[in-house]
Formats: C-alpha cells, structure tokens, sequence
C-alpha cells in the first residue's frame, strides 16, 4: 500500500472531469463465461485496516491454506498497493449451491490466539476476489433507502455475553456466499456480475471422532437443511479453542449485464455535493477572471496606451508604475538553476497528470483493472521526462546559462530523489511492522531501474534538445545596474501575498479533495473522474489567474522580484493542502498507532510536494506570458 498512496494521492493533484462512471474494459480484460457446474476459483487478497493502514498478506493469519500456496502474477502497480492475491480452499461450482462446507478445523495456541485478537482489535478486513471482483458486504440504508458496499469482512468483532461485562474476542468462521450472476438465454452460459458475503460467528458442534471429508456438524448440517442464520452462539478466539471454518454458497440470476456489474459499487449516493463543489469553484473562477478582464482590457489598455502617448523624457519620468521597471523586469532571479529545475519538474508532473486524466476519462483505469492506476502514472512521470529536460534547459538557457548537462542532471534527481528518500524511510518502518505493504527488492530495482535507465536520459534529451534551440529574446533589454525597489505596503510583503494568493487555488478543489482522501485512506471506491477532470482545469485557471493579479499588482508597485513569487504564489496552496490533510487525521480517522501516523504525514508530504511543483509551475508560466505580453505592447525608448 506504501508508495500507492503517495501517487494516488499525487492524484489529489489532479482534480476532476464529468460524471461518466461508465466502466469501460481494458483489451485483454474481456468476460468469461462458465456453464454449469464450472469450478469458480477464489482467490485472497491482502487483509486491510483504517486504523493502520498496514497490509498484510491473507496466510499472515493461520487461516485454513491450500495444499500448496500460488501466488497470482501482479503488475507493478498491485506489489506497490500491498496486493498479494494468492488461492485458497474455497472452490464453487457455477450455479450448484452449497451447504455448510467445511474448510478446515484449527486449534488455537497462545500465539495464534494473539494474532487473531490483535487483528480483529484493529478492526482487520479479509479481501477476497471471484473473476476479479473483489468481495463485499452489502449494508442495507434506511434513509436513503440504498445499499451500500463495504470492501471485504471483518475478521471478528469485540463483545459481551449477555450478563457480563467482560469482553471477548469473536471470529467470523462461517461465511455466507451470495455469487450473482447473468445467463445468457440461448447458450445457457453465465457470467459473474456480483460477489457479496454476509458472516457469521458460530461455535460449530459434532458428534464422535474429528474427519474432516465425514464428520457432519450439529450446528450445520446441508442433510438437515439446518443453515447458519445468525451469531447467536458466537466463536471465541482463546489458547486451546478449537475453530471450525464453514461456508455457504447462494446463486442468484441478474438482470445486470458483465459489462455494468461494477456500476453498484461505483454508485456515488452524493453527486450533488460534487455539483456543489463545482459551482463553487466556478464562482471563484468568474471572480478571477473578471479581475483579470478588468486588468487587462481597462487598466493595462490605458496605462499602454497613456504610456505610448508620453512625448518627452520628462514626462516618462513623471510617471510611476509598472512601466518604470522594464529596464528590471526580466532580470534573471536569485537561484536561477533551482528555478529551471521546479519549472521542469513541475511541467513533467502536470504532463503526467494530464495524460492520466485522459486514460481515466476513457476507462482505462476502471477498478477492474486493479493496480491500473499506480502503474500508469509511474511509467507516465518517467517518459515525461523528456519534457522535463526541455522546459528546463529552455529556461536556463533565457538565463544565459551554458552548463546544460548540469541542470538536466539537477532536473533529473532531484525530486525523485527527495521523494525517494522519504519513501525509503516509510518503507523502513513497513518492513518492520512485515506488512505486504512494504516494497520487495525486486520492485525496487524496477523502480530505480525506471529511474536511472529511462526517466534521467530522456530528460538529457529533452534538455538537449530544449538547449539547441535559440534563447527566448526578452521584449525589452535589462539595465546593468538593479534598480532600487522602493519601500512596499503591509500588504505588498512577499510572504503575505504568498499566502493570500494560494487560498483561492485550494478553495477550488478542497470540497473534491475529501472524496479523494477518503477513498485512499478509509478503502472506498473512487470512480468519478469526470468531475476530478473538470476540477483539474478549474485548478489550472485558478492558479493563473490569481498569480496574474497578484503580480500585476506587485509590478505597479515597482518591485520586479516577480520570477520566484509567481511560483511560489500559486505553489502555497500546498501549504493549505497539508493542513487539512492534518485537520482530516483528526477528525476522519482513527488512526492510533504512531508508525501509522507517520505513514499518514509522510505520504501526505509527498502529495503535498508534488501539488506544489505543478501549481508552482502552473503560476510561473501563467505570470511568465503575462510579462512578456505586457512589456513588448509598449515603446521603450
């Protein structure tokens, strides 16, 4: 789950597009039909919690296993989100119900015991998967009156014996098995469209001798018609205690088609919240843009054209304003190098993002295809690289910089770098808690392979490329001597401005950002990325044109110091992203342990670090084109 959740939630950079959660299947993803009486293989995934965040593998608890334990093949994306899918001893038969069948039974020692009870005290989910649908409980809804779907079961839960106030521990040991499914009417094929489990706590009973193939339950018995229907005689999970896994299976026919069966789960009951988000955001947007109308057709239009009617040198110096700084404006920055390497860094992750968006839209990223998601935006931020190297070295070049080698290589590093030092350390403490969640050698290998034998040289082609190409000409020429900037307004401080300019950006997207947090963090599906397109280009505006305003004004008051404000204008949003994801661990979730509140911050710092290169970028280029428009409409004398 460990470095999922730093790009997924690099997917809080991208917010969102319309509500078309329409599943559309991969090629290769296509349906399989099965008559009657066809072995349906199910498969276990990763035992999941909320409270810790921390997976870990399905056989990590003594559950009954197979003769021999075969691990499904993943893609890069399912290792890095903690999947390991691997079979197990239940095997259906299509459309032949089943009674009470056992399992396995298990007697407990003080060891297991533990771990049962330490699972089911941090509140542990089992995840299984039929034809790759992963299963759920389905929780009726009175008001609305709906179902809700929640990924996999508990594997216990806490509780008292009626009269006492001593609690105990309680396992689900009998699992009730609903498989759904669509005939075909002419082949008399069927296809899975549902997977739904309800369980049960029972203290299974027998009479005589233990065999596994011949003993009959007294609890249960499919000769008796006597099912399990409640937990009424729950099962303790204590040393010595012996267990009794059973389960039943149920088919039911659909009238919903293969190609819609995940539409129940991705169902969002709240898409007027999602409007609601939208219209706010648009307000904002209008708000800006008519300040930025206002800006450029009525006050620039006249101060150009007040500018252009000056006839002497006198009269020029008479007038004050952001004219009096062309001489200034295009003056390279402090830190110029740094400068390239943000912009290029954040034009490789807005091209990721982009192109992520585009693959989403179009359901290439449907749940069915599990680990889509993390393996797209991995593969998509190494070949953007090249665009990386080109923006930056196209900007150290206007900066007359001649060593273009070095600043790929900065361009390159250092942001991986940073992310994968933070990561190292999440990865660190994964390790020692043995969770599935921690990254494997072999994926870290992929991972630095990707980085250093494909992302690093495609950025020296692109700054190759970028740095063979003519400067970009100033519109105006840059006085040798740096003129004074005069002493600026309370409200004119860089720091203050910084700050202002990144609430609107974040106002813009903050609504969205809680559905995309409590998707990664509380398990739930997210799937509407119609409306995280739409917030994505509502965000860019946003951050263009609250750094327009902002160094409009900063230009009439004559400091010209605009090249790092503008970036980090718009880049402060990520400020405010980190304190409301600091405000939702509080409030949301009931995270407890400390390496799981370090896992939290650390992915959310990494989210927060990228959403501040791209905005960041996004206010640079905006205030960069800004400029150049502004000085070359005016004759310079």
């Amino acid at each position: 789950m460990a470095f999922w959740r730093s790009l997924a939630l690099s997917a809080i950079l991208l917010p969102l597009f319309i509500h078309g959660a329409l599943c559309f299947y991969l090629p290769g993803v296509a349906p399989q039909d099965f008559q009657k009486g066809d072995p349906l293989q199910v498969k276990v995934n990763k035992l999941t919690s909320t409270k810790t965040q921390l997976p870990y593998t399905y056989y990590s608890l003594p559950y009954c296993p197979p003769e021999k334990i075969v691990d499904s093949a993943e893609n890069l994306g399912e290792v890095l989100r903690g999947d390991r899918i691997e079979n197990s001893r239940y095997v259906f038969k299509m459309r032949e119900p089943q009674m009470c069948n056992i399992v396995c039974k298990l007697k407990l020692d003080a060891k297991t015991a533990k771990e049962f009870k330490e699972k089911i005290d941090d509140e542990y989910r089992v995840n299984m998967i039929l034809d790759n649908l992963p299963l759920v409980v389905p929780i009726k809804r009175v008001e609305p009156d709906s179902t809700v779907y929640q990924l996999g079961f508990h594997v216990g839960l806490k509780g008292q014996y009626t009269g006492s106030k001593e609690e105990k521990y309680f396992i689900h040991n009998h699992l009730a098995f609903t498989v759904k499914y669509h005939r075909d009417t002419l082949t008399e094929s069927a296809r899975i469209v549902g997977f739904e489990v309800k369980p049960f706590s029972v203290k299974h009973e027998f009479e005589g001798k233990w065999d596994e193939k011949a003993t009959r339950l007294t609890t249960c018995d499919p000769h008796a018609k006597h099912t399990v229907v409640n937990s009424n005689t729950p099962q303790e999970v204590e040393e010595n205690k012996e267990i009794i896994f059973t389960y039943d299976v149920e088919f039911q026919e659909s009238d919903v088609k293969w190609a819609s069966r995940w539409d129940a789960y991705l169902l969002m009951s709240d898409d007027q919240i999602h409007w609601f988000s939208i219209v706010n955001s648009l307000m904002i947007v209008l708000f800006l843009s008519g300040m930025v109308a206002m800006i450029m057709l009525r006050t620039l239009y006249r101060d150009i054209s007040k500018y252009n009617e000056l006839e002497t040198q006198e009269e020029a110096q008479e007038e004050t304003g952001w004219k009096l700084v062309h001489g200034d404006v295009f003056r390279p920055p402090n830190n110029p190098d740094l400068l390239c390497v943000y912009v290029g860094t954040g034009v490789q992750f807005f091209g990721m993002i982009l192109v992520t968006m585009m693959f989403a839209v179009l359901g290439f990223l449907s749940p069915s295809n599990r680990g889509g998601l993390m393996t797209v935006m991995l593969l998509l931020w190494v070949f953007m690289g090249i665009f990386a190297g080109y923006a930056s070295a196209r900007l150290y070049k206007m900066f007359k910089g001649a060593e273009w080698k070095k600043i790929a290589l900065k361009t390159a590093i250092m942001f991986p770098a940073i992310v994968s030092a933070i990561f190292f350390v999440l990865n660190a403490l994964i390790w020692g808690q043995k969770s599935s969640g921690a990254v494997p050698f072999g994926t870290m290998f992929a991972l630095i392979f990707l980085w250093f034998g494909i992302s690093v040289p495609l950025v020296f082609v692109g700054a190759y490329v970028g740095f063979k190409k003519p400067a970009i000409e100033n519109p105006v020429k840059t006085n040798k001597i740096p003129r004074q900037i005069p002493e600026q307004a309370w409200y004119m401080n860089p720091i203050f401005s910084i700050l202002i300019g990144g609430i609107l950006p974040f106002g813009a997207v903050f609504i969205e950002l809680f559905f995309i947090l409590t998707s990664i963090w509380l398990n739930q599906f997210y799937y509407i990325f119609g409306f995280l397109f739409l917030v994505f280009a509502i965000l860019i505006v946003t951050c263009a044109e609250i750094t327009i305003v902002l160094c409009y004004f900063q230009l009439c008051s004559e400091d010209y110091l605009w090249w790092w404000r503008s970036y980090l204008t718009s880049g402060s949003s990520a400020l405010y992203l980190f304190l409301y994801a600091t405000f939702y661990f509080f409030t949301k979730l009931e995270i407890t342990k400390l390496v799981s509140g370090l896992l939290y911050f650390g992915y959310m710092l990494i989210a927060s670090y990228a959403f501040f290169v791209v905005t960041g970028s996004i206010g640079f280029y905006a205030c960069f084109w800004f400029t150049r428009l502004i000085y070359s409409s005016v004759k310079i004398d």
